[in-house]
């Protein structure tokens, strides 16, 4: 996605415009930021900008009071795995972000790794577990720390930094409350890191890289959203030719997962051998005040309310219509 894109858009000709937000995941209250955020960028645009909650109306009144296209900022389950898009998909209405495929793909962390590690890209060694005795098993295959989480949710709900085998039960119980699929993965100690991507195909491009610096390095879900204490670095401040290693393998994790218009992944990079280690992507990153593509795409150089006009012009069907 060029950086000018935004500036040359017609807000009018973007048509009447839903930004999806709040549904039915356990990330709801996120997602009613990023939306609203969304939404008054897109308003100050002079887009036809009209809010949406799937957890309050049905689907089919896109279609019915005639949206052209939507800015999708559900986050998790019911928004970025898939389903929503496959809705509009059969409605026919553009809509931003990776398609169906992509979207259910990345959302499950396990296909995710499985992917990945077919085509050469590193993850961390992991585990699927069924129950809190093979938790402990994975505990002492894999080593301490481990992270045990739930497959199929993001923002870190669910996920536990396992340093002793009297924790695993626990640990196996949290995340088997929110989704059957349950992953041990093996603790990378070192720098936590974040890259946007935007653009399709030949025209994405990684955006700048943020270090993430979490008070005792606990990036969890109130230092993610509800806290100034977490520092962003960027620029990074990586050593020299990591960033761009970095931006290198993201954008392929990006494309191999066949994403497009924009997502954002997450890596580790190892404290003694410098050897990053991919951990997610996010097909449907946050857009709050402490959300890191919009702090990413400033230090590019792109502004806000540019960067939702931008991937709002990027809104796209898997199958035209």
């Amino acid at each position: 996605m060029k950086q000018e894109s935004a500036m040359t858009v017609d807000a009018r000709s973007l048509g009447k415009v839903a930004v999806l937000m709040g549904g039915r995941s356990a990330e709801r209250e996120v997602s009613l930021m990023s939306g609203n955020g969304v939404l008054a960028a897109l308003r100050s645009k002079g887009v036809d900008a009209h809010a949406f909650d799937p957890a309050e109306r049905e689907m089919g009144e896109l279609k019915r009071e005639g949206f052209q296209r939507c800015f999708i900022a559900l986050h998790g389950r019911f928004g970025e795995d898939g389903t929503v898009q496959g809705a509009l998909e059969l409605m026919g209405i553009p809509y931003t972000g990776p398609g169906v495929m992509a979207s259910s793909v990345a959302m499950d962390k396990l296909m995710t790794k499985r992917i990945w590690i077919a085509e050469g890209l590193a993850t961390p060694a992991w585990r699927q577990v069924h129950s809190a005795d093979e938790t402990l098993a994975a505990f002492k295959a894999l080593g301490s720390p481990m992270i045990v989480k739930p497959v199929r949710e993001g923002s870190t709900i669910g996920l536990t930094k396992v340093t002793s085998e009297a924790q695993c039960a626990a640990a196996y119980e949290l995340a088997a409350r929110l989704d059957p699929l349950v992953m041990c993965e093996q603790f990378i100690a070192g720098d936590e890191v974040t890259c946007p991507v935007l653009g399709t195909g030949a025209d994405a491009r990684a955006l700048p890289v943020i270090r993430i610096v979490a008070p005792e390095g606990n990036y969890d879900y109130q230092n993610k959203y509800f806290t100034d204490d977490t520092k962003y670095l960027v620029p990074c401040g990586l050593p020299e030719g990591e960033e761009a290693a970095i931006q290198a393998l993201v954008l392929k994790a990006y494309l191999t997962l066949d994403c497009r218009g924009w997502s954002r992944a997450d890596v580790m990079i190892d404290a003694k051998t410098r050897k990053p280690w991919l951990l997610e992507i996010n097909t449907s990153p946050g857009m709050t005040g402490h959300s890191l593509v919009p702090m990413s795409a400033k230090a590019a150089g792109l502004s806000y309310e540019d960067l939702c006009v931008a991937l709002l012009a990027t809104a796209s069907l898997d199958h035209a219509a």
